[in-house]
């Protein structure tokens, strides 16, 4: 067995011959682009090793209750090596948990921690710049639920396709992909999610893949890219794909679990993981021939080769299967399966390893993209993208406004605040200054419920859209800051109607100042504590995580509500600098000096007149300062969102 030999991977491989004609034949593709793709690149991968550290909880004595948690080194990858050359398919195939999603998040240059042994792009390494050469598609699709397909695909186009193209030529490529993947029927059906019915998962998976294909990619890499879909759609879109790589400019990597024969054929390149480690790698025609040169032959004649190699990988062989089932023939059995995976990664070392790193480094095929010369040309390349910030702005902020309109606008939010907007108008109404004590607690409570409410809401912002956020920002797709400053934009309409009309609902049912002027300002006074609550919810959500974050705005709020200057007047003055960080107390100061003026009375007895600003809720406000509390609320406004974007910043996108 030291002496099998398989031979050079260059070339059309013999085992070609062993393919019907029907299999020979993939699905015409009809994709048509109105723009060239980068250079090709050669994918070459060398010796490829991952480890990962994780914890386990181990019985002390077997006593209950006193069990010790240990770091354990976990390998996802040993020694993996290929190269994918531009117009080849490879599929990496093997068992669940075999290594296939982790390998291919390498390649992608998008795995966490570090990666050993050697990977590079037509010789040179992964770059700014790469990133947006190359298409990768998750296997699981993260896509915003009320746009349409075209939509998804349409606003993709504008901003992932080069400037040199117009607006008719990018949003014509976004239909061309529509029209090759068959989402015709379903062109201006949302996609949906876990609560919104949309289009299918399998339609859902295409227009995944259809966003990486917008841009003609020179390597697209898919997880799972078939998993939840038909034979014929599946079919269909490996034939869309191997169409792209015909064209000879695109390397495709893919990982599928359980392909047809008929899928397995299309592949040119086959990677098969057993635990991390690989059986083989080469050919996908002299798969049978070399596991036939091991030992390792089929039970039947017709057999798909995919399902063979599953079987391989998951330590199944059809010379263990029919063993029987007693006691010790099922010790027999496990201590089989275990030198089966054992003799086949040590066949891989000494018969294909050598083979595999001769065809990574085979001088005869020159890589057609040339090696770039000094560092100033990279340098520039990187900081290239393919749309202008201003246009990445208009983008994002349009299709901002067109997802977020259905959750601000929900019927479920409309409900909530026109009911505690009209209730609150019942309870106080039509106070006045007999009833000085209501009318205080009104104002107060415009700022604590624009406080709370905004607050609770902005939380879930960056949380809830950190998955969309790491995939688009990952693939080179626009600038964060042009990202950041469109969804601050984008709140203005969004977080600002609804406020405005519960104040001015309550604002006249509850009897407060009848003067224009005096309602301008309080709105104004509202939108301006709403922005910064939003701000500090903005905040929160980007540097914790949402469990995290949402305790501890309900403590900052308490806090907040404490502090503002309605419930405790007198502060020891050990702890009274807490009122200079809450909002609401400036809010609160504020709503007051726009309410009352310094020589409004009111009837504090019987035939007894006070001033209003000697009331007990308003004698310890400190007034007279109103500039310095719009500049107080100022730096918060700015401070908070300064803060989020810098824990934006320093995320890690992968």
């Amino acid at each position: 067995m030291e002496n099998t030999t398989i031979h050079a991977t260059n070339g059309t491989s013999r085992g070609d011959e062993m393919r019907s004609p029907d299999q020979n034949q993939s699905p015409p593709s009809r994709l048509s682009f109105v723009h060239q793709s980068s250079r090709p690149i050669t994918l070459r991968f060398e010796d490829l090793a991952y480890a990962i550290k994780s914890q386990s909880g181990e019985d002390n004595n077997n006593n209950l209750g006193s069990s010790s948690i240990t770091n354990m080194t976990r390998t996802l990858l040993n020694g993996v090596s290929g190269v994918v050359r531009p117009g080849e398919m490879l599929a990496m195939l093997g068992p669940s948990g075999s290594g296939k999603t982790t390998l291919l998040t390498a390649l992608a240059g998008r795995l966490p921690g570090k990666v050993l042994g050697t990977i590079t792009y037509s010789g040179q390494p992964f770059t700014s710049s790469m990133k947006r050469k190359t298409g990768f598609v998750a296997q699981d699709d993260v896509l915003y639920p009320h746009l349409t397909v075209i939509e998804t695909l349409s606003y993709a186009a504008l901003l992932r396709l080069p400037k040199t193209l117009t607006r008719d030529e990018k949003l014509q490529q976004a239909e061309i992909i529509v029209t090759e993947l068959g989402l015709t029927s379903c062109r201006d059906s949302i996609i949906g999610g876990p609560l919104i019915r949309g289009v299918s998962g399998g339609e859902r998976k295409r227009v995944s893949i259809g966003q990486e294909m917008l841009v003609n990619p020179s390597l697209l890499l898919l997880d799972e890219p078939t998993s939840g879909l038909d034979s014929t759609t599946a079919l269909r879109i490996m034939g869309t794909l191997k169409g792209l790589a015909r064209g000879g400019r695109t390397s495709v990597v893919t990982t599928i679990h359980q392909p047809s024969s008929r899928l397995y054929w299309m592949f040119d390149k086959v990677v098969v993981l057993s635990d991390g480690c690989p059986i083989y790698s080469g050919h996908t025609g002299q798969v049978m021939q070399y596991f036939r040169s091991i030992g390792h032959v089929p039970g039947f004649n017709f057999v798909n080769p995919a399902d063979f190699l599953l079987d391989l990988a998951n330590d199944e062989s059809p010379t263990t299967r029919n063993q029987d089932q007693d006691h010790e023939g099922r010790l027999d059995y496990i201590k089989d399966r275990n030198s089966i995976k054992q003799f086949l990664i040590s066949s891989y070392k000494n018969n294909l390893q050598h083979l595999v790193k001769h065809d990574i480094h085979d001088q005869n095929v020159q890589d057609t993209t040339p090696s770039i010369q000094g560092t100033s040309r990279p340098q520039r390349c990187d900081k290239q993208w393919t749309t202008s910030w201003w246009m990445q702005f208009k983008v994002l902020l349009k299709r901002s406004l067109r997802e977020r309109r259905h959750e601000s606008y929900s019927r479920l939010r409309i409900f909530q605040v026109m009911s505690v907007s009209i209730l609150s108008g019942l309870l106080w109404w039509h106070s006045d200054l007999s009833h000085l004590q209501d009318q205080v607690g009104l104002l107060f409570f415009f700022s604590i419920f624009w406080g709370f409410y905004p607050l609770s809401n902005a939380i879930f912002t960056f949380p809830q859209e950190r998955p969309m956020l790491t995939r688009e920002h990952s693939s080179g797709m626009y600038r964060l800051s042009s990202y950041y400053f469109a969804r601050m934009a984008g709140d203005l309409p969004m977080e600002l109607v609804l406020p405005t009309i519960f104040v001015t609902v309550t604002y006249w049912m509850g009897g407060l100042k009848p003067s224009f002027v005096a309602y301008l300002l309080t709105v104004v006074i509202v939108l301006f504590n709403v922005l910064v609550s939003q701000g500090l919810g903005l905040a929160l959500g980007a540097l914790l995580d949402l469990k995290q974050a949402t305790t501890l705005s309900s403590v900052i709020m308490l806090v907040f509500l404490l502090a503002g200057g309605y419930y405790v007047q007198v502060i020891p003055p050990f702890i009274s600098w807490l009122k200079y960080l809450s909002f609401s107390h400036y809010c609160y100061k504020l709503l007051v000096e726009v309410q009352y003026t310094h020589n409004e009375v009111y009837e504090c007895g019987v035939g007894v007149h006070c001033r209003v600003f000697d009331f007990p809720g308003i004698k310890y406000l400190s007034k007279g300062d109103l500039w310095w509390d719009v500049a107080a609320l100022g730096v918060m406004l700015i401070g908070y969102r300064v803060i989020a974007y810098v824990a934006l910043r320093m995320m890690k996108f992968h």
